[in-house]
């Protein structure tokens, strides 16, 4: 089966989900009969192209998104003009791949480009975490109006397949709650501070590697922990909440004093997010807090992240993620479009597949 592919963003996880397409190009056809193609590339200050007859993305990747992306594709206007041309495809998969740059005031442009494709009877994977994180119920009951999927998988811990899990494997369970570090680069930061690192060095540590986010305030801000945040409880616990209702508290240089006195103490200090079911409510933080070394969360080092779901039925379940990169954020997109193949089969109905919950 054909899937035709926009790709709407084209940073680090947009190029490295271009070349990981083609590097299981193979595994694709032969395990799940998707035959992928990419259609159309949207950049934010390189140019968009548009070709029926497919586009060569990881050439593309190659030239790290300088113009021209493709010599031989036709220039398009901007964003939208891709979306609108991958909807006029006759594919029988049609799927828009969202990586643009988080924009914690108000999720968009992901927003609207998810909604513009979602509408469009487009499906969308997206590892930008500002439509679960501030649009989950609207998004996710318009792909179920329109019969088209809105899967999310990388804009949490990569690609440990938390909203699939609960989803998929965890029926009729409820999530009470969670706590955990999801946040690789301050992550990074407080075991590096722990071992007599300088802040800066470990931070740009994180920016050269392409984990920490294009505005690394967002990282140590806390803002990166709050979408995330945000999206879990959204999707996970119904909270309809956007990040600036999670109460916030980031790291800074500062931080470094209390990592040594807290290792000195034989604990640890770690950004943890939270959430907990409160009568009629969500309550959530994210902030730096002291554990002890017995604690799971404690024993995060570098850029491992864990989840702790906390559930009715079933107790405490973990999650945990040794390694964390672009790789991982790029196999998510690949998981997510897999999961589109199996839904949206010929023949193969799928019940209101934009519902995560």
């Amino acid at each position: 089966m054909r899937a035709d592919l926009a790709l709407v963003g084209f940073g680090h996880v947009g190029r490295r989900f271009a070349t990981l397409l083609e590097e299981r190009r193979d595994w694709l056809a032969l395990d799940y009969e998707l035959d992928c193609r990419v259609i159309g590339i949207a950049t934010a200050h390189h140019g968009s192209v548009f070709s029926a007859h497919g586009i060569d993305a990881v050439a593309a990747a190659a030239r790290q998104a300088e113009e021209p992306l493709d010599a031989e594709a036709t220039s398009a206007g901007d964003s939208f003009d891709v979306i609108r041309s991958l909807a006029r495809s006759d594919s029988p998969l049609k799927i828009l791949v969202e990586t643009t740059t988080l924009d914690i005031a108000a999720g968009q442009p992901a927003i609207d480009h998810v909604r513009a494709a979602l509408e469009s009877g487009c499906h969308v994977v997206t590892a930008n975490k500002g439509p679960a994180a501030f649009a989950y119920e609207e998004l996710s009951a318009l792909a179920a109006d329109r019969g088209v999927s809105f899967l999310f998988e990388g804009t949490v811990m990569d690609g440990v397949p938390i909203f699939n899990l609960v989803r998929d494997t965890l029926p009729a369970v409820d999530i009470l709650g969670f706590r955990g570090v999801i946040n690789s680069t301050t992550n990074h930061i407080l075991t590096a501070l722990e071992e007599g690192d300088s802040f800066d060095i470990a931070l740009a540590r994180m920016q050269a590697d392409g984990i920490a986010e294009a505005d690394p305030s967002l990282d140590v801000d806390g803002w990166d922990a709050a979408a995330k945040t945000a999206a879990l409880a959204n999707v996970l616990m119904r909270a309809r909440m956007t990040p600036q209702g999670v109460e916030r508290e980031g790291i800074g240089q500062a931080t470094a004093r209390l990592a040594m006195a807290a290792k000195g103490r034989g604990a640890r200090i770690r950004l943890v997010a939270s959430a907990k079911r409160t009568a009629g409510a969500v309550a959530t933080s994210v902030r730096p807090i002291e554990l002890p070394a017995g604690d799971l969360l404690a024993g995060l080092r570098g850029v491992a992240n864990a989840l702790i779901l906390q559930t009715d039925l079933l107790g405490d379940i973990a999650m945990t993620q040794l390694a964390g990169g672009l790789t991982q954020t790029a196999y998510a997109l690949l998981s997510d479009l897999v999961t589109v193949g199996r839904r949206h089969r010929p023949g193969r109905s799928a019940a209101a597949p934009g519902r995560t919950r």
